[in-house]
């Protein structure tokens, strides 16, 4: 089976040992070398800043968004009698370590990828559930507990819709679990 393409990352270093660098002396010059090896399409990214990564694919920012972001959490205080730890999209309160969004599936698909500012320290977070109230321009941010919540408040905010940089569809989050 023929091996992908590599693509090889290079990083300035300079060795220095006490027989090679005394005090006083001018420091060595770096040498380049070899510190890992990505696939070629993983490396096709490695210049572009505004490249990050989510799932193991890398994303880029596709549009910002102005929306009211309001939050919840997985109890009953919040959802009511649908409080059973699973999204609308069947996954577990608990993927992405509680950090995930309720939008509106007309306006954000399930699977869309967001930054939120102060919201899980500026990560993508993707949308995988959505509310009665949450239609239009609206958001719900989940925390673990509903004091959490609380504390979040209402906030008007810019956030960046992401997409996949890579050319490939995205997943259907409901197969994903």
């Amino acid at each position: 089976m023929p091996q992908a393409p590599v693509a090889r990352v290079q990083a300035r270093s300079a060795v220095v040992t006490p027989a090679t660098w005394a005090v006083g002396a001018p420091e060595p010059e770096p040498r380049v070398e070899v510190v890992e090896e990505y696939p070629a399409e993983v490396a096709a990214f490695a210049g572009d800043a505004s490249v990050r990564w989510f799932n193991g694919r890398p994303v880029r920012p596709a549009r910002e968004l102005t929306m009211v972001v309001t939050a919840y959490s997985p109890d009953e205080r919040s959802c009511g009698e649908s409080a059973d730890g699973i999204t609308a999209t069947l996954h577990s309160v608990e993927t992405n370590d509680f950090c995930l969004v309720a939008a509106d599936p007309a306006l954000l698909r399930y699977g869309s990828m967001l930054t939120i500012p102060g919201y899980d320290e500026g990560r993508i977070v993707p949308v995988l559930d959505c509310g009665g109230a949450i239609k239009g321009h609206r958001l719900d941010v989940l925390y673990p507990t509903h004091e959490k919540a609380r504390e979040w408040g209402r906030r008007k905010l810019k956030v960046v819709v992401w997409e996949y940089a890579d050319g490939l569809p995205a997943e259907n989050p409901r197969r994903e679990r």
